[in-house]
């Protein structure tokens, strides 16, 4: 075993940490990383290393929101990021990127570029600022978003994968990357633990390992869980319920769908709410958002703080 570092009171370590405190000279809204949206970074103080839980049921757009946090927090903090998904592929998951950038939908990307210049045609004259969505639009984001692409690694994992093999990747690339800040995500998490377990036994074993790992690292990570039970189950436990489960993670959010707000939204788009029923950095809250699948693309609307 190695030698352990000597112990000091908060006493005798109070001038160092103020030295620390009084060297930081960019002024700062908030503590942690920008995730990209406002009312969140408010809520959450940024996003700090630690364990993020985020509980939803099926198809209320848990990896699209992983997804796009996970993005904006490279884009923004030019930090690496990695993002282990079960059951998404590489493809789909840039397929999701490149739609929120450019304002084509999930789909006609995936016809690829003979599709979308038959449907669009090709812009003439226009900035690439200004292009109207198109395949030159989508190059155009493509190219901007190379140097946080660069920052950002997509691992699909097996069926057997298991958190060591996840350790082992995210020390790798803080290697790579010469960094010790990282943001994980791992989509799916209920797919870890044992399997002899049914999902709901696994749970508390799972979070607890997730958050050690997350502290052991030091980094921040968002786990999504599935809840399987209906959303009209009058035993389907609520936001709240949930926060009260969840001893070890830092942070629990639960996506909701809002059927009463997206009778007021056009086409496909979705209301969501994503309560944040437990936060040890800051405010709980229920922060609402419009959701478009199409583009994987979700929306802050103003937002109901919780006191």
């Amino acid at each position: 075993m190695g030698q352990k570092p000597p112990l000091h009171s908060d006493g005798e370590e109070l001038d160092a940490f103020l030295g620390e405190l009084e060297a930081t000279e960019e002024v700062t809204k908030i503590a942690g990383w920008d995730s990209g949206f406002t009312n969140l970074n408010s809520a959450l103080n940024g996003i700090l290393p630690g364990l993020y839980l985020l509980i939803g049921p099926t198809s209320c757009g848990k990896t699209a929101f992983a997804k796009q946090l996970c993005d904006q927090v490279a884009m923004y903090n030019s930090v690496p990021a990695i993002f282990f998904t079960f059951t998404e592929q590489k493809k789909d998951l840039r397929i999701r990127t490149l739609a929120r950038l450019s304002g084509l939908e999930n789909r006609e990307i995936r016809r690829g570029r003979s599709f979308v210049r038959h449907w669009y045609g090709v812009p003439k004259g226009a900035d690439a600022d200004e292009l109207p969505p198109s395949w030159e639009k989508l190059l155009s984001e493509a190219d901007e978003a190379r140097g946080w692409l660069n920052l950002l690694y997509t691992i699909e994992c097996q069926e057997k994968t298991n958190l060591r093999e996840m350790e082992a990747d995210i020390l790798r690339i803080k290697e790579i990357k010469e960094s010790d800040q990282v943001m994980v995500v791992i989509d799916d998490s209920q797919r870890l633990g044992p399997r002899d377990l049914p999902i709901n036994a696994r749970f508390p074993l799972v979070i607890e390992q997730l958050q050690e790992l997350a502290m052991t690292l030091h980094v921040a990570m968002l786990a999504t869980w599935t809840d399987l039970g209906r959303e009209d189950s009058p035993n389907r436990p609520t936001p709240q319920e949930w926060g009260e489960r969840v001893a070890s993670a830092d942070v629990v959010f639960v996506l909701e769908n809002d059927m009463e707000r997206t009778k007021t939204l056009t086409g496909p788009s979705r209301a969501i709410t994503l309560h944040i029923v437990k936060n040890r950095r800051g405010e709980k809250a229920t922060l609402p958002f419009d959701f478009h699948p199409s583009f994987s693309n979700f929306e802050e609307v103003t937002p109901d703080l919780a006191p």
